[in-house]
């Protein structure tokens, strides 16, 4: 149901593949909430994926870009703002991949020019973006800016390799970015550290559906699904969020405040039951 929370605002949402995408879930939700937004991606992805369909469905328009060329990022700043006629009031950075996560490289055998990869698409990107706009003066004044990123960035998981290093990156630019737009234009710049979730770039990490069912069990609401990101996203463009700034703001069902649930530690025991004799006494050896 719609609220109008973005009645009259226009926005740019980036990294849209198709309707696994988080990206693509905001994108809906917007417009459902009274927002023009226009859609971005490689050229690669909207040739391939499904980015048209979402286009057609909404009624906006796709600006192919290589959110790791700043010229592309300009372009798509000019070329949004003479669609939606006027500035942009927000903008979603969902961005993220890893060659070395799709080569199976560990990260104690990282390539590295896969690693300058990986940094340059999942966080230099974010960075590219904002001083791309803030030297276009392309974002409204009190605008907001969100981008995707994930716990592991603060506390390591199994199988996220280097993209933890990217997610940390990325987080600290939403700081430092933040300060320095928020000072000048009023712009909030913030990060959504979501639960893990099946999109397609999330279905590349090791193990993630054993992840995913350890988050579900440690956090006491569960995991947060992509529909219930799009809602977070949505909330933090609206007007009821003119104060939030330069925060990493988790929304995972609670699992970065745990320690230990029921529900895991039951499940943890079970791992035990091969080792135990007839009386249940465990066998070390």
């Amino acid at each position: 149901m719609s609220n109008n929370l973005l009645k009259g605002k226009r926005g740019i949402v980036f990294g849209a593949l198709n309707d696994m995408s988080i990206a693509w879930k905001v994108a809906e939700r917007a417009v459902e909430e009274g927002a023009s937004i226009v859609l971005s991606n490689t050229a690669l992805a909207v040739r391939m994926g499904t980015v048209k369909q979402l286009s057609e469905k909404l009624n906006c328009e796709v600006i192919p870009a290589d959110a790791t060329k700043v010229e592309d990022l300009e372009n798509v700043f000019v070329k949004a703002q003479e669609i939606l006629g006027g500035k942009i009031d927000f903008v979603l950075h969902s961005i993220g991949m890893s060659p070395n996560v799709r080569k199976k490289r560990t990260y104690d055998d990282l390539d590295y020019n896969m690693l300058s990869t990986t940094l340059d698409i999942s966080a230099i990107s974010f960075h590219k973006m904002l001083q791309s706009a803030k030297k276009l003066d392309a974002i409204a004044e009190n605008g907001s800016v969100v981008a995707l990123t994930y716990i592991a960035s603060q506390r390591t998981l199994f199988g996220y390799n280097d993209m933890a290093d990217a997610k940390a990156m990325l987080e600290s630019i939403a700081r430092s970015f933040g300060y320095i737009y928020g000072r000048e234009k009023g712009v909030r710049i913030n990060t959504i550290s979501q639960s893990p979730t099946m999109t397609t770039a999330g279905a590349g990490i090791k193990g993630i559906d054993h992840l995913m069912d350890f988050s579900e069990r440690m956090s006491p609401l569960g995991n947060a699904t992509a529909d219930e990101c799009a809602d977070y996203c949505i909330v933090m463009f609206s007007d009821l969020t003119r104060k939030v700034t330069m925060q990493n703001l988790f929304h995972d069902g609670g699992f970065s405040s745990m320690g230990m649930s029921l529900r895991a530690m039951d499940q943890y025991q079970k791992s035990f039951d091969q080792y135990t004799d007839e009386n249940g006494k465990i066998i070390y050896g």
